[in-house]
């Protein structure tokens, strides 16, 4: 039975070229970008005092991550028509043709190197990019200042405990060292607003919080009871009152998931979160989907003259789905689309529009 890949030395060739074009683009256009967004920033961060050539380079240590994570699925595409191309002039994809060879098994070789591409991205958009995002974000919101120390304060929280909502006006640290300032409690059932507990503090007990001196004012009877001390909010966590929101782009694939699992305990939406969530995952999948959609640049005779166009109309796929999943996306954010058809109906479309396009013209 003939094997789906071409030979072993075949295979490895293609796969070196592929890898070498693709990350080769991609140092370039690393080194381009940078020193372009250096030409807006590095005034900025040269202004602040005592800033200098350490800063200038710390703040390239953070973008290039972001600017690597963004243009990695381009370099994909562009590496995967320019070996293509390279390939047809050199009569390399009619010489495997020739030998009884489909259009699925030539481009197999690319297909299981950008897996590994694949692999590698959402890696690196796991480990080293929410971090970096993360610390350029306070950096940028001081002006390029001293950071500040991240105490995790927030003001003016709502939170939902069961059918009852409790409002927050401060709240200072973390986990069991929290403390609460201004605490209200709806007291609800059955949709209805059964009563009003009010208090100055509060802090972490068991499952609940202490809260003190707490009052209660009954709606029924509009009498005004004082408790003293006592326990609201059971069940509600620390995270769930701290975490007022969380920003897709500063945190993991397991982070994120965490942080919807609070906000939506907590009461809060999550959609366009778990849009994000997903896209984390089909972001890096669509390197994979590159080489399908810049196939039309390996087929044809190079000597008709329309090798060019190919790669044009390649690279036009490959642009219609970035421009079709940052809409899917910013449909997803704006509740228009699911979470799930937020992050992958692009990636499917386009995955059977190439699938189409080879099948018709090549198979």
């Amino acid at each position: 039975m003939t094997s789906f890949f071409p030979s072993r030395t075949v295979s490895l060739y293609m796969g070196r070229m592929f890898l070498v074009r693709t990350f080769g683009i991609l140092a370039g256009l690393v080194l381009v970008l940078q020193a372009l967004d250096l030409l807006g920033e590095s005034g900025k961060i040269l202004a602040v005092r005592g800033n200098g050539d350490a800063q200038i380079w710390y703040y390239v240590s953070l973008r290039v991550p972001q600017i690597i994570a963004r243009f990695l699925p381009f370099s994909v595409l562009l590496g995967t028509i320019l070996t293509l191309i390279t390939m047809n002039q050199n009569s390399e994809v009619v010489a495997l043709k020739g030998a009884g060879m489909s259009a699925h098994q030539v481009l197999a070789p690319l297909i299981v190197a950008s897996m590994g591409v694949a692999v590698v991205s959402f890696a690196f958009n796991d480990r080293i990019v929410p971090r970096a995002t993360a610390t350029l974000n306070r950096w940028q919101k001081v002006d390029y200042g001293s950071i500040p120390a991240e105490r995790g304060d927030r003001s003016n929280v709502w939170v939902r405990s069961g059918q009852n909502l409790v409002e927050v006006d401060q709240i200072t640290g973390r986990g069991d060292a929290a403390r609460l300032s201004g605490i209200t409690v709806y007291d609800r059932s059955g949709g209805e607003l059964r009563g009003i507990t009010t208090a100055l503090h509060g802090k972490r007990v068991a499952d609940g919080w202490s809260i003190s001196p707490a009052q209660r004012f009954d709606v029924a009877s509009g009498k005004v009871t004082r408790l003293g001390t006592t326990i609201v909010a059971r069940g509600v966590t620390s995270d769930q009152l701290t975490l007022a929101s969380a920003d897709a782009d500063e945190l993991s694939f397991s982070e994120l998931k965490a942080a919807i699992d609070d906000l939506g305990a907590a009461g809060r939406p999550t959609k366009s979160l778990e849009g994000s969530l997903w896209h984390k995952l089909s972001g890096p999948l669509s390197s994979v989907l590159m080489p399908l959609l810049g196939a039309v640049a390996a087929f044809g005779i190079a000597r008709s003259g329309k090798l060019f166009v190919r790669a044009v109309i390649g690279m036009a796929l490959g642009f219609a789905y970035f421009v079709a999943d940052n809409f899917a996306l910013a449909m997803g954010n704006l509740g228009a689309y699911p979470p799930f058809l937020a992050a992958w109906a692009p990636f499917l479309l386009f995955l059977f529009i190439g699938e189409t396009v080879l099948l018709r013209t090549e198979e």
